[in-house]
């Protein structure tokens, strides 16, 4: 398939209130499953080291706390199969208001959990029970997500339209640390341990119960509609996904794999960092998190827009290259335990993640033909969490423990910058191409990297 720079067919597309209800049922969905997600890695960082793993010192209770964290990574990329195949079989809704479900029961449940002091081993095996759950659950969350805008966009405004999806990430999060602030701040460490922890995730029930009812009233979208009513589904998406587009599923993880690396390092490493070897309040760290959180629920969609104008790949190598360059400043600011300097770290680094992160569902989205595009757009970005999001807290962690120096996770992140962009490089600008169809994913002179039929 070669790249067009006419605009596609829009025939069956939405008018504009009805995409801004599909975009907002998107974001508030997702921005519940992200809050739920996240809430444990800030409750990772924080307390989790110290009630269900207390036979253990400090950093190796946090390192526990954090592999813990990082095995729902591994049970996404199973949730990404298996809600990718009933996604590209069934249709996009069904699959949001089930993960959105099980994400919900969950987290509620992970509220519920003893501690190791009163049911012992049982406690953080149950914890990684639940936490493969949300992992499960989210594997499937997040391609629906996008897919529910990006395939009702107009051509035009799919980058703006993915990007608002992408909006959920920086609002759960700020949901997340804002209601551990509130509990922090409100009782003693004591209480906080014991049993204040508990209230965000109890809480997370309204929440989801709000997202599945919005959910409830979306509609499917057109391009499945239309594979459907020509009765060319695929039989097994995965095995036709890897059969045909396993170069860019493999391409698009590594790709994105600085994303995942960069927000993990603000939102659970640097907030561990910040108070556990730094000597910053809990409350500073959480503070600079949702203030930066803030930077980026504007930033994302404006990175989203530029790459409707500019194309997908210029904007997401500027906020790559920004990533990297701010890594080692990144550290510097921290550790002059300077509280402004640490909001200024924060708002940098958020801003290089906003040009990386607003364009990458969509140009995900626009790699894969629509009979595969739930499994595709799944499978890559949740291996893209696997490769930088699952490792980033349990490595920096091992990484300061044994070097002792934050120059250590800098060079890592440095590092997870370049392998994005090389990998980015053997993929092609999608930005032109219909979506209907089945993307436009290489350079069509060469046709090296899935080139269509």
């Amino acid at each position: 398939m070669t790249t067009s720079a006419s605009p596609p067919n829009t025939g069956g597309r939405l008018d504009a209130t009805k995409m801004r209800r599909i975009s907002l049922a998107s974001v508030i969905g997702t921005a519940v499953e992200w809050y739920d997600l996240f809430l444990f890695g800030t409750a990772s960082a924080l307390v989790f080291g110290k009630v269900f793993f207390p036979e253990f010192d400090g950093a190796v209770g946090t390192i526990l706390s954090f592999l813990t964290f990082a095995s729902a990574y591994l049970a996404r990329m199973v949730g990404a199969v298996f809600f990718g195949h009933f996604g590209d079989r069934l249709g996009r809704k069904s699959m949001l208001l089930i993960s959105l479900t099980a994400m919900g029961v969950a987290t509620f449940a992970i509220g519920l959990v003893p501690g190791y002091d009163a049911i012992g081993v049982a406690a953080p095996l149950t914890l990684l029970g639940l936490r493969v759950i949300q992992g499960l659950a989210l594997g499937g969350e997040w391609g629906g997500a996008v897919l529910m805008t990006v395939e009702h966009a107009p051509h035009d405004r799919r980058g703006f339209f993915g990007s608002m999806v992408q909006v959920g990430v920086p609002i759960g999060t700020l949901l997340a640390n804002g209601a551990f602030l509130l509990v922090a701040t409100n009782m003693t460490a004591d209480a906080l341990l014991s049993w204040g922890w508990r209230i965000p995730f109890l809480a997370s029930a309204v929440l989801v119960g709000l997202g599945i009812y919005i959910r409830v009233h979306i509609e499917e979208t057109p391009s499945f509609q239309t594979v459907r009513e020509e009765g060319a589904k695929a039989k097994i998406p995965f095995f036709a996904l890897m059969r045909r587009y396993w170069r860019q599923v493999l391409l698009g993880g590594v790709a994105t794999l600085s994303t995942g690396s960069t927000f993990t390092l603000m939102v659970a490493s640097g907030v561990s960092y910040g108070t556990n070897d730094l000597g910053h309040s809990k409350s500073l760290m959480l503070w600079a998190v949702m203030l930066s959180c803030g930077i980026a629920f504007v930033a994302i969609p404006y990175f989203g827009r530029l790459s409707d104008r500019v194309g997908r790949k210029p904007v997401i190598y500027a906020g790559i290259a920004a990533e990297a360059v701010l890594a080692f400043p990144f550290f510097w600011l921290l550790d002059t335990r300077s509280a402004p300097l640490v909001f200024v770290a924060y708002a940098l680094m958020m801003v290089a993640f906003s040009a990386n992160y607003g364009p990458i569902a969509t140009f995900l989205a626009e790699l894969f033909g629509t009979q595969v595009r739930y499994s595709g757009l799944s499978v890559a970005y949740m291996l893209s969490g696997l490769l930088g999001s699952a490792a980033t807290p349990a490595v920096t962690a091992w990484l300061l423990s044994l070097t002792g120096s934050s120059s250590s996770i800098a060079w890592y992140v440095l590092g997870a910058a370049v392998v994005s962009l090389l990998a980015l490089l053997l993929l092609a600008e999608t930005r032109f191409g219909d979506i209907d169809e089945s993307g436009v994913t290489t350079r069509p002179a060469a046709r090296p990297i899935g080139a269509g039929a």
